[in-house]
């Protein structure tokens, strides 16, 4: 039997409509989802908690405990990015610490960590903390195709997942371009040379993944993310009930509830319905995009740079934007094109062919990632092209974090007045601007304005 893993309440709806469904609304699947018998939901994490303060005025730590109170019998997963957490920069240990504590204290029970990178360095705090508080910590393999990212390199890290101390392993295919034959292979060799449970985590996006689950499945993977509809298929996860019928009296059948499913699914249509009808939901998000497979671009990052090209005036460059992106990509070491490497790598590389010179003009966090404080990059990046960016400067080669101080405490004192839980601290270490604003208002906030009342013309 394989066991599945319920996404739409964080991976479906971030990757369809920018992770804008309301606590209200994830609480009401959750609810049904809660009696399907799925192997866990996955209800926090990614983009949820920025999106909670940022775009819903709502409390991602609210939003977890209101969760786990209807969810009696299925285990909540989140996902983080092991030393960047939810940001985009490496945060202290005891930030990492605080936040697997506070995570399974309000909640969580599995937390599957990964690095851009696959830098293991970069997990070791998130690993030995999750499991310190009581936690399942799962560690993704961030899967990406070069020449050096082969099945040995897969394997070998493997090996280091187990030997850290994880409880199960993901193959985490952010762009949707694991094939089938290769999901075959991949999944055997990881069968054979590990002892842990084996999930895969994919995305429709180019249209092959349905086939590679099913691939993976029979090559003996363990657990698979899919997404109940319609809020599944394209830059989502295969959708739960297809997977469900298809795999039904099989050996590998999930023996989920499907009475509880139909019976959530108006409610899903509804969610779908009124985004779309909204603007957040644009259609296309449903479309399958082959080309993916050749440009190695997730749907996140596809999005975000046709956003930078448009604001340029620029769409007519397109093209040769998405031919440069490999090419930054080898020159970076090739880097799995993955938050937040994909934003990095893309961004560099539209400044790459509308600067009139390649690096010219240069992201701060592409010199970030050449002075190593990132981690170390897969491959060796090229040396002609580090000179012209950083020249000379020095390299950081040990783990990025252990450079940095404390910061929790810190924090603590520094936002006193309006933080009243070590929850509210965790919010303001990560997402500092707009936790401030939200915390102000949540426990200070504005009288309403009567309509008649002019005042704030004056």
């Amino acid at each position: 039997m394989v066991r599945i893993v319920e996404t739409s309440v964080r991976d479906g709806h971030q990757s369809l409509f920018a992770t804008r469904m309301t606590t209200e609304e994830v609480v009401k699947l959750c609810e049904a989802y809660d009696r399907a018998g799925f192997s866990a939901i996955e209800v926090w994490g990614g983009a949820t908690f920025d999106s909670c303060m940022r775009f819903l005025n709502e409390d991602p730590w609210e939003r977890l405990r209101a969760v786990r109170k209807v969810c009696k019998n299925t285990k909540l997963q989140m996902l983080f990015r092991g030393q960047n957490i939810l940001g985009y920069r490496h945060y202290s240990d005891d930030v990492v610490d605080m936040f697997c504590k506070k995570s399974i204290e309000n909640g969580i029970d599995i937390i599957r960590v990964f690095d851009a990178l696959n830098d293991i360095r970069n997990l070791e705090t998130a690993v030995k903390s999750t499991k310190k508080y009581g936690g399942e910590c799962q560690i993704a393999l961030s899967y990406t195709t070069s020449p050096i990212h082969t099945i040995e390199y897969y394997v070998n890290l493997a090996k280091e997942i187990e030997e850290l101390g994880a409880d199960s392993i993901c193959i985490k295919d952010m762009a949707g371009v694991l094939l089938p034959e290769d999901a075959t292979k991949l999944v055997s060799a990881l069968k054979k040379n590990c002892n842990l449970p084996i999930e895969l985590h994919s995305h429709c996006t180019a249209g092959i993944c349905e086939m590679t689950y099913m691939a993976a499945i029979k090559a003996g993977v363990d657990i698979v993310d899919t997404s109940v509809s319609p809020l599944s298929n394209g830059t989502a996860q295969p959708s739960t009930q297809a997977l469900c019928n298809a795999l039904r009296g099989t050996e590998y059948d999930p023996k989920i509830d499907m009475d509880v499913i139909h019976e959530i699914e108006p409610e899903v249509t509804k969610i779908v319905n009124k985004y779309v009808a909204n603007g957040l939901l644009n259609p296309k998000s449903f479309q399958v995009n082959p080309n993916i497979l050749t440009y190695q671009v997730p749907g996140g990052m596809l999005s975000n740079m046709i956003k930078q090209l448009t604001d340029q005036g620029a769409m007519d460059r397109y093209e040769e934007v998405l031919r440069e992106i490999p090419n930054v990509r080898k020159e970076m070491g090739y880097p799995p094109l993955v938050t937040p490497l994909s934003q990095m790598v893309g961004t560099q590389s539209v400044l790459n062919i509308l600067g009139g010179e390649r690096y010219k003009l240069c992201a701060k966090e592409i010199k970030d990632y050449l002075h190593g404080r990132y981690g170390k990059s897969p491959a060796p990046v090229n040396e002609e092209i580090k000179k012209k960016i950083i020249g000379d400067d020095e390299v950081i080669t040990c783990r990025p974090a252990d450079l940095l101080e404390p910061e929790f405490e810190k924090l603590k004192e520094k936002y006193k007045d309006i933080a009243k839980c070590d929850e509210d601290v965790l919010s303001l270490a990560l997402f500092e601007g707009v936790a401030t604003e939200f915390l102000t208002n949540k426990y200070n906030p504005k009288p309403a304005i009567e309509e008649d009342s002019f005042d704030m013309y004056i």
